[in-house]
């Protein structure tokens, strides 16, 4: 009972995906999905490849890691085509209400970089070694418009379809949340593993990101719009991609890059144990910050 009521918010969030909840639209829906994310991503490499060939170094680095985060808003387009064609209903419908969405993610926002001020100001707190520069801070500053663009096409393409599309396609065919909250948190935590990156950790990784789907699942259940998700998701992406990353990966926008790779399997392992902890505190935050 208690659990019906905090994700009161969801049902109605679900209600667009009631008129065709059928598993075979969802499944068609995620085949058809793949294939015209694959031909738009056929096109804008395309494009990509031509400015990379002429393009310095540093901007090539650059310029392949905007690539990289951008190509993932190839899902959009393909979602809204799936939505039209098997569900009858528009993409919007997956966010929910809009200016509670942006309500609630202003708020999340806030709530988050509170919580980092806090962290911040804690003793005592670091990764050991210090951070090792990546791009000149003038360099960093010019590009950082169209990088946070560019991380927010990145999660927010995320959340439509593990928060948005899976979710509430499950949730209208299926009423126990253990269905609508995990099936779409694993399928996100299958797709961070990397046995080739990540080495020994790949796993850890991987669960780690299934955590951290189940909590967002959690969240937008509880707010019912995407806005809170979308919130926390670009609040770690930032930190993870434009301050400080790893070397080895996703570093081609970061002001900084830890100390260690994450081929460094002790090292890596230590500090997401410590990322989990601060995934709680962010989930946390996030929900007083609603309200639920």
């Amino acid at each position: 009972m208690a659990e019906r009521r905090a994700y009161a918010a969801h049902a109605e969030l679900v209600d667009p995906a009631r008129r065709m909840p059928q598993l075979w639209r969802l499944l068609a829906g995620l085949v058809l999905m793949s294939l015209i994310a694959f031909a738009l991503g056929g096109l804008l490499r395309s494009v990509v490849s031509v400015l990379v060939m002429t393009a310095t170094p540093e901007a090539t680095g650059v310029a392949r890691m905007l690539y990289l985060l951008v190509s993932f808003g190839l899902v959009i387009p393909a979602i809204a085509i799936v939505l039209r064609l098997l569900h009858h209903r528009r993409a919007g419908t997956l966010i929910g209400i809009p200016r509670v969405a942006l309500r609630q993610a202003g708020r999340v926002l806030r709530a988050l970089a509170l919580l980092g001020v806090i962290v911040l100001v804690l003793p005592p707190y670091n990764l050991g070694d210090p951070l090792v520069p990546n791009l000149p801070l003038g360099l960093w500053l010019s590009l950082l418009p169209l990088s946070l663009a560019a991380v927010l096409i990145q999660v927010a393409s995320e959340e439509l379809l593990f928060r948005g599309y899976l979710q509430q396609q499950l949730a209208a065919r299926f009423s126990h949340p253990a269905i609508w909250l995990v099936v779409p948190s694993v399928l996100f935590g299958l797709g961070h593993y990397s046995a080739e990156m990540a080495g020994e950790n790949a796993w850890l990784v991987a669960v780690w990101a299934m955590m951290f789907g189940v909590l967002m699942a959690d969240l937008t259940a509880r707010a019912g719009t995407l806005g809170p998700a979308i919130a926390v998701h670009l609040a770690n992406n930032v930190i993870a991609i434009l301050i400080i990353a790893l070397p080895d990966t996703l570093s081609g926008l970061s002001l900084f890059l830890t100390p260690f790779a994450m081929t460094d399997t002790s090292a890596m392992r230590g500090w997401l144990f410590v990322d989990f902890g601060f995934m709680i505190c962010g989930w946390l935050a996030a929900r007083l910050a609603i309200g639920r």
